[in-house]
């Protein structure tokens, strides 16, 4: 009767295994919090027919989550917003590198680093409010720490990724000394402490609150698209500026992701980054979320990017962005920049 009954929970146990083998699965643990992604991750499932579950939290909850898992981590790929967030994942050594032709050729070089790859990008522009500061004397980021901007720029915390990711950028090109110099200069500029997210910002501008700000584009074509007036009569009072047109060009930052390291459906993950390298999810990025395929031959048709214009983009690699990362906090600390 033992022996009938141990037959018997090994062949449930081997059927449940081959079971969870068969079925295509795919994990996926997400920063990223826009609805407009339900259609993105419908889109994978019906032309591959894996199904994916997902968790979404903030990146530092999950990166949390994601070590306290170790090796018996389901997560299959990670995804989130800003090369500094995608740094510190990498930095904790939670990535995988992947081997992909597709990516390599779709992906740009400047985009991706060995373990991460960035699906789509947006601008850190200037704005400004248009009765209270000339757009010429804010061409540049480094305008903003002009004595002329004097109690009138506007920001949110220095060590927001944001934020980390520019003076990243800035370092880059101008060297750590001069960057914790313009630092200094644009903290002694502010109209009041740092506080809020982009969207605060604009409409601090905005309301004269103070004169100059930065803020990513999407959030810039959000209030353009909005179906309420009162939004779009706020952007008509906001002039927005590409900044270093005649220099090393505006700072582009990006959502991407990786596969992990102890990922449980290797397979599935790799076809996931590559579908996300693919024009239907190009397109969802740029449609559905106001950001700019990383895919340059995707055509986009969002009419806010669209009037916002052309611009010169940084090409700058966003490997680069990430090695300065910690180097960013730190001149923000010393800067005061809270």
């Amino acid at each position: 009767m033992k022996s009938s009954r141990l037959l018997l929970t090994l062949f449930a146990t081997c059927t449940f295994t081959a079971a969870t083998a068969q079925e295509k699965v795919l994990n996926l643990y997400s920063a990223r919090h826009y609805q407009t992604d339900e259609a993105l991750y419908a889109n994978f499932t019906k032309q591959t027919g894996i199904k994916i579950n997902r968790i979404e939290a903030k990146e530092d909850e999950l990166l949390e989550r994601i070590r306290n898992e170790g090796a018996n981590s389901p997560a299959d790929i990670f995804l989130t917003v800003d090369a500094a967030r995608l740094a510190k994942a990498d930095e904790l050594g939670l990535f995988a590198p992947v081997k992909s032709k597709l990516l390599e050729e779709r992906i740009p070089a400047n985009l991706r680093s060995p373990d991460w790859f960035a699906f789509s990008t947006r601008a850190r522009v200037i704005i400004a409010n248009r009765d209270l500061v000339k757009t010429e004397d804010v061409q540049n980021y480094e305008d903003l720490a002009s004595s002329k901007l004097r109690g009138k720029v506007c920001s949110r915390s220095g060590s927001h990724p944001y934020n980390i990711s520019l003076m990243a950028a800035l370092i880059a090109h101008i060297g750590e000394a001069k960057a914790e110099e313009w630092a200094r200069g644009v903290v002694a500029n502010f109209a009041r402490a740092p506080k809020g997210g982009d969207t605060d910002q604009i409409k601090s501008v905005a309301a004269g609150e103070c004169g100059v700000a930065v803020s990513n584009t999407y959030y810039l074509a959000r209030l353009l698209r909005s179906e309420k007036a009162e939004d779009r009569r706020l952007m008509e009072r906001v002039a927005i500026i590409w900044p270093n047109q005649k220099t090393y060009g505006t700072h582009i930052n990006i959502s991407g992701g990786g596969m992990l390291k102890a990922a449980p459906n290797k397979e599935s993950a790799v076809k996931f980054l590559e579908y996300l390298a693919g024009d239907d999810a190009q397109r969802y990025f740029a449609d559905g979320n106001n950001e700019w395929p990383a895919v340059a031959s995707v055509p986009v048709k969002n009419l806010a990017l669209e009037t916002m214009g052309n611009f010169k983009a940084d090409s700058l690699p966003v490997a680069t962005l990430a090695k300065n990362a910690v180097a960013a906090q730190r001149i923000y600390d010393r800067a005061g920049w809270k």
